[in-house]
């Protein structure tokens, strides 16, 4: 997380003068859609132990404001739940690729049949992390029945067991231990996924150019630049450090968006001047989402929104889809 934020400051903001940013303009055009704004809600799973609310509360917020919602595969409440409180508002679903490929199409056919209109697929994690305060704590939510609500109600996972997951919750919890992430994965899967949704799909935690390199060649419809926000890899690069370079190799031939770190306007004016398309907000949405459920998810990504454009015109420009190098200066401390 350190190198995200330590990234994102290396970059200085340089404004230009005299330059009408009376009228500015922060839609982006995605996958076939016109947004109103370059962010949009990560997708962040287990939502019900931050607020009794949890992914309702977040979607209706993002609904609220016009910003697609990245619905998690691991969210305690099922996909079709969400979309259904969202009505015909923007949702994008998050995979996490099982080791059970009748699970995996069984989740890809359920968002698209529920109104989702992208496939984001989460690649950094084929295997949960080291990560030292879980171990401390001691805790894992998923063995206390949080964040598998999608799983509980797939057909595909409930044929798997001898019981319903309301019959016996500790096997269905035992067996969702047994099916999460695929470490076995190759790049020639992705012809699996092709093979199971028309919806567009977007890789998402790139950090190589030549794993972006790699997702061109297998015909991919967008990346996301991310490092999990610092959640999977000790040590890894920033997202903002890879993001020129991925765009280097992807030269505007599907859209790159980025996640990690991502806390105020100007880093969002950062990440796109120095290629993505839009961005994606996670960790200040969650503390929104602590202090005052939807209302708190809301009010971060409208103040987010607003700074953002405050920030935009100040800088001297009057679109985000013109933002280019041209206004930033790297500095590195010694």
């Amino acid at each position: 997380m350190n190198a995200n934020l330590k990234a994102l400051n290396q970059w200085k903001i340089i404004p230009r003068m005299l330059r009408n940013v009376e009228d500015r303009d922060l839609s982006v055009s995605l996958f076939g859609k016109t947004y109103p704004f370059p962010v949009m809600h990560a997708p962040i799973g287990v939502q019900s132990i931050i607020h009794p609310e949890g992914e309702i509360g977040s979607a209706l917020a993002c609904a609220d404001v016009g910003v697609p919602y990245i619905a998690s595969s691991a969210s305690t409440v099922p996909m079709e739940k969400i979309a259904e409180s969202m009505g015909d508002a923007d949702r994008w679903f998050q995979l996490y690729w099982s080791k059970d490929p009748d699970i995996t199409a069984s989740f890809l056919r359920r968002a698209e049949a529920s109104g989702y209109s992208a496939i984001v697929v989460t690649l950094d994690t084929p295997m949960m992390a080291w990560r030292e305060y879980d171990l401390k704590n001691v805790y894992l939510p998923f063995l206390a029945g949080e964040g598998v609500g999608n799983y509980f109600t797939d057909p595909a996972f409930n044929a798997k067991l001898d019981k319903s997951p309301k019959e016996d919750p500790q096997a269905a919890i035992m067996h969702w231990t047994q099916i999460f992430g695929n470490a076995g994965l190759t790049w020639e899967d992705i012809d699996f996924l092709k093979a199971n949704t028309s919806l567009p799909i977007i890789l998402k935690g790139i950090l190589h150019p030549d794993d972006a390199k790699m997702a061109l060649d297998h015909g991919v419809d967008g990346i996301i630049v991310s490092n999990h926000g610092g959640r999977q890899v000790d040590g890894a690069i920033g997202a903002l450090e890879a993001l020129p370079l991925v765009c280097e190799v992807i030269d505007g031939r599907i859209p790159v968006l980025m996640d990690s770190g991502i806390r105020r306007g100007a880093d969002i004016i950062k990440a796109m001047a120095l290629g993505a398309s839009a961005v994606l907000i996670g960790r200040p949405l969650m503390y929104g989402l602590v202090v005052a459920g939807q209302q708190g998810v809301k009010e971060v990504m409208q103040n987010m929104i607003a700074d953002l454009d405050i920030t935009l015109g100040l800088t001297g420009e009057k679109s985000v889809q013109a933002l280019n190098t041209s206004i930033l200066k790297k500095f590195v401390a010694e």
